[in-house]
């Protein structure tokens, strides 16, 4: 059942997010960008308040996906990361990116924090973020 509201043209958009932003880290670093997505729209908490649909979350300025700014981003979805991306609105999640709202690719090792934020791990390249609980419950729910 799906934890966010969404359209068939959310499912492409959301799975042209999550093959740009993190192919290179394969299925599961796909899946773990597409939690980090669906956990803004669930969050309603810091940075993300004003986020009603995975279209707001996918194009949020300031604050949103670097990806989007890529030619990349912008090509036709596949069928397999449609797959993926209705799995993370079906509720799947995958650790480290379970409670995430935050990820990013350092050079090196992944700091302790990050704007504040506590991390939660890493996968291959990119390091993930995840509030407090007492802070965005709704990202625990």
């Amino acid at each position: 059942m799906a934890v966010v509201g969404h359209t068939e043209e959310d499912v492409k958009l959301l799975a042209r997010l999550m093959r740009a932003e993190a192919e290179g880290d394969g299925k599961l670093g796909m899946l773990m960008v597409g939690n980090t997505g669906v956990n803004r729209v669930r969050s309603d908490c810091l940075d993300f308040t004003k986020l009603t649909s995975i279209r707001d979350m996918v194009f949020q300025s300031p604050g949103g996906f670097e990806a989007t700014q890529k030619g990349y981003f912008y090509q036709r979805a596949r069928d397999q990361d449609i797959k993926l991306a209705r799995q993370v609105i079906n509720g799947r999640k995958y650790h480290p990116a379970s409670y995430s709202l935050w990820f990013f690719k350092p050079s090196g090792s992944c700091p302790a924090q990050w704007f504040n934020q506590w991390n939660s791990g890493r996968h291959k390249s990119h390091c993930f973020y995840s509030p407090l609980q007492s802070v965005c419950p709704n990202v625990y729910s």
